[in-house]
């Protein structure tokens, strides 16, 4: 008969006297751990995992580069102004660039040039719904926000990704970019375009195609030729980006600009772009 250790009762359970022990929280497997994981000590492990879990699912899809597609949450198809034609125009853009870019494109089962937003309404549903329309896959980085931001039902359920950390969302936004397209928008999207613009004019990221849609628009938000001006940029730093008033534009100024569709399966991922 085996001896009863001094952590079993006589039934066999726990000894009453290890209860608080196994109470503990300092008892609690770490990985299973809400609390710990969540304290402060862990924030680095906790942009570890956001970076982590969107690149596996993205490797297991065979994305290989992005086409990022930016704009305002709050733009409906049947809101006022030239809301729906920048509704329409950004729906239409997500379905050329995915038949013609690459994104359905399965040899060597990767795929290129596949449309990115931030998973939200508006502008980023209607390139989401473009790319659901043309058969194509499409991702949604979405992050966490007190209102606002929610999953739009177009991106692909599997590449529809939530995050905490604006940083880590950035991050994978802009590590496969071949291109950037921006609609109108408001602060969020200002932001985004000053992000990409900065590690372009920095060299942390290899030049990409910048395309703002609807000049008239961004010329009266934001005149950056004003910052030529006062020598806070460079003249060429004007270069970085161009303009484009319909969706079949804006394919062509990236094509223009050295986009390259449908990639061939042999090309490295820093070849076709992307921050590494």
């Amino acid at each position: 008969m085996a001896e009863k250790t001094s952590a079993q009762d006589d039934s066999g359970g726990p000894d009453p006297q290890n209860e608080a022990h196994i109470a503990s929280p300092s008892y609690r497997l770490a990985a299973l751990d809400e609390d710990f994981l969540l304290g402060d000590s862990m924030r680095g492990v906790r942009f570890m995992l956001e970076y982590a879990k969107a690149e596996q699912l993205l490797r297991e899809w065979g994305v290989r580069s992005t086409i990022v597609v930016f704009g305002s949450a709050r733009v409906r198809p049947d809101g006022p102004g030239r809301q729906p034609y920048w509704h329409a125009q950004a729906r239409e853009f997500g379905r050329i660039a995915s038949q013609r870019g690459g994104a359905l494109h399965t040899a060597a089962q990767t795929r290129d040039n596949v449309i990115a937003t931030g998973g939200g309404h508006g502008i980023m549903g209607a390139a989401n719904q473009g790319a659901h329309e043309a058969g194509a896959p499409s991702i949604g980085f979405n992050i966490t926000l007190p209102r606002e931001q929610e999953p739009n039902p177009w991106a692909t359920p599997e590449l529809t990704f939530r995050f905490h950390y604006f940083a880590i969302r950035k991050m994978h936004l802009a590590m496969r970019a071949n291109a950037l397209v921006i609609f109108p928008g408001g602060f969020g999207t200002l932001d985004e375009l000053f992000e990409l613009l900065t590690l372009v004019q920095t060299g942390k990221a290899p030049r990409l195609p910048i395309v703002l849609f609807d000049e008239a628009y961004w010329r009266a938000v934001v005149n950056l030729e004003v910052l030529a001006e006062h020598g806070m940029i460079a003249p060429t730093d004007l270069d970085l980006f161009s303009f484009a008033d319909d969706a079949e534009s804006v394919w062509s100024r990236l094509i223009d600009s050295g986009l390259k569709a449908h990639t061939g399966p042999l090309e490295s991922q820093e070849k076709t772009g992307g921050l590494t």
